[in-house]
């Protein structure tokens, strides 16, 4: 992909297979044809980046970068160069139809792992793709404080995260390092030491121990308000709770809808209806807490009172609810687009729903490569996880999946809900079944591999030139595994 006013996008379909150097070539005109084969499966050899990130042009001439892949084999691929155009007033909708497929034609390659073949040159037309036109520089958020409560080492496995979207802002992040559960507190040299590594890398961080000695990290994360806004600037509006692993893709437009001289207290409940049952409407941390200015001014005044008021078992979220709700007029303004996720089981459903998430939580896990899928906004600003609907029956999610549909499933399909493919826990007496407050009415779960085709993300990244390489990946049990690249 190429940043900014030209911006390609290349598409290949690759299947390997272990035991030949090159069996044959076929073409297939039908649009979308996937061949699997049945592979051997050898071990892969370890490569470097720079054997990855060889190929620069536009459609990846080269297949060493395949090499750390763990993939069955042989090779099939289709590839065809988009560009995406930037385009002012266009607005973002939760599907885009295009009428002409993805891929109008495949070919089918066989080769082993050792193979030095190159690809072809594009053959099709590029197709071209509209997407708002946002900015691709960073914005001026002096106006926000952020604030976390962690440990060194959780910090530095966030930090690659935290600098996606605060760098180059102007946005301050105060973080109180707490003592790992095992281990000794660190030292002021520590701390000060860590801080100059964060702010060469153009993030405006401090570093802080608590408040006070032996709290409880529910103690100290409410405790972040208070040194947020004793530590503010004459820039400051609003004042931001977060976790070491939330991350906000878009920041954060949805404040310019609010007066930071009102009292605010913006959030979003959990999906899951169980635990708004249990909580009430609290903005769930991870998600990320907005306090605005007039708001804060009240809890730091009386940041003593509600201290002494909680009951120890309180979560850190909790806590702020309960200050705001007993000492102000304040309520919680709901804003759906943050995200809690604290649902379970497959979160494509969420992912692949057309909709642009201002913040995501609990990406450490791995299964969901937050920072990975992301990268496109490098290239396209909010076309993270933007849909469009080809021809073929093949619908992009961009950033997470590419989904094909068996002919005469797609027309069934309300794309407008999402699919409920997350596991739901119910409230007894409850007419919500799960989700609705939050995700609104789901549509039916497809059959994977019989109604839905789904290609992951697995890999994204710069290749050079400007163009941004995403790496989709299905696995098969009984077949070679199949790869589209963007």
């Amino acid at each position: 992909m190429f940043p900014r006013r030209s911006i390609v996008v290349f598409a290949s379909l690759l299947l390997l297979s272990a035991i030949i150097l090159i069996i044959h070539q076929i073409d297939r005109q039908s649009p979308g044809f996937i061949q699997h084969l049945v592979p051997s499966r050898p071990g892969n050899k370890g490569h470097g980046e720079k054997e990855i990130e060889e190929n620069t042009g536009p459609c990846g001439r080269g297949i060493a970068w395949l090499a750390k892949l763990d993939l069955k084999y042989p090779i099939s691929y289709a590839q065809r160069e988009i560009i995406v155009r930037p385009t002012p007033g266009a607005k973002r909708q939760s599907l885009t139809n295009i009428n002409q497929p993805l891929f109008p034609q495949a070919k089918q390659i066989l080769v082993n792992q050792e193979s030095r073949l190159e690809l072809p040159d594009c053959q099709q037309e590029p197709l071209i793709l509209e997407v708002p036109d946002t900015p691709l520089t960073p914005i001026n958020a002096s106006r926000m404080h952020f604030g976390i409560a962690t440990t060194l080492d959780r910090l530095a496995d966030s930090t690659p995260m935290i600098e996606r979207w605060l760098a180059h802002t102007s946005a301050k992040l105060f973080v109180v390092i707490i003592k790992p559960d095992e281990g000794e507190s660190p030292t002021a040299k520590q701390l000060s030491a860590r801080q100059s590594e964060l702010r060469k890398r153009a993030m405006d961080v401090t570093l802080l121990p608590p408040l006070k000695e032996g709290q409880l990290y529910t103690e100290t994360y409410f405790s972040l308000v208070k040194i947020m806004y004793t530590h503010r600037t004459a820039a400051a509006q609003w004042f931001v709770l977060m976790d070491d692993d939330t991350f906000f893709p878009s920041l954060l437009a949805m404040l310019d809808h609010y007066n930071p001289d009102h009292q605010y207290y913006i959030g979003a409940v959990s999906e899951m209806w169980w635990s708004v049952a249990r909580y009430g409407m609290m903005a769930f941390g991870g998600a990320g807490i907005f306090l605005s200015h007039a708001l804060a001014s009240v809890i730091d005044a009386v940041y003593e009172t509600c201290t002494g008021e909680m009951h120890p078992a309180a979560g850190g979220d909790e806590r702020v609810m309960r200050c705001v709700y007993r000492h102000s007029d304040a309520k919680l303004t709901n804003e759906a687009a943050l995200h809690q996720m604290d649902i379970y089981g497959d979160l494509s459903g969420v992912y692949e729903n057309g909709r642009l998430p201002l913040s995501l939580h609990h990406w450490k896990g791995g299964e969901y490569p937050v920072e990975r899928m992301s990268r496109v906004s490098d290239v396209c600003g909010d076309c993270f996880l933007q849909r469009w609907r080809f021809a073929d029956d093949t619908v992009v999610a961009n950033g997470y999946s590419i989904a094909v549909y068996p002919e005469g499933v797609v027309g069934g399909v309300d794309f407008e809900r999402a699919e409920e493919t997350w596991e739901v826990r119910t409230v007894e007496g409850s007419v919500n079944p799960g989700s609705w407050h939050s995700l609104g009415m789901a549509r039916e779960r497809l059959v994977l591999d019989d109604e839905k085709i789904q290609y992951r993300l697995v890999e994204s990244g710069p290749v050079g030139g400007g163009v941004v390489r995403q790496v989709y990946i299905h696995k098969s049990e009984t077949e070679g595994d199949t790869v589209l690249v963007l």
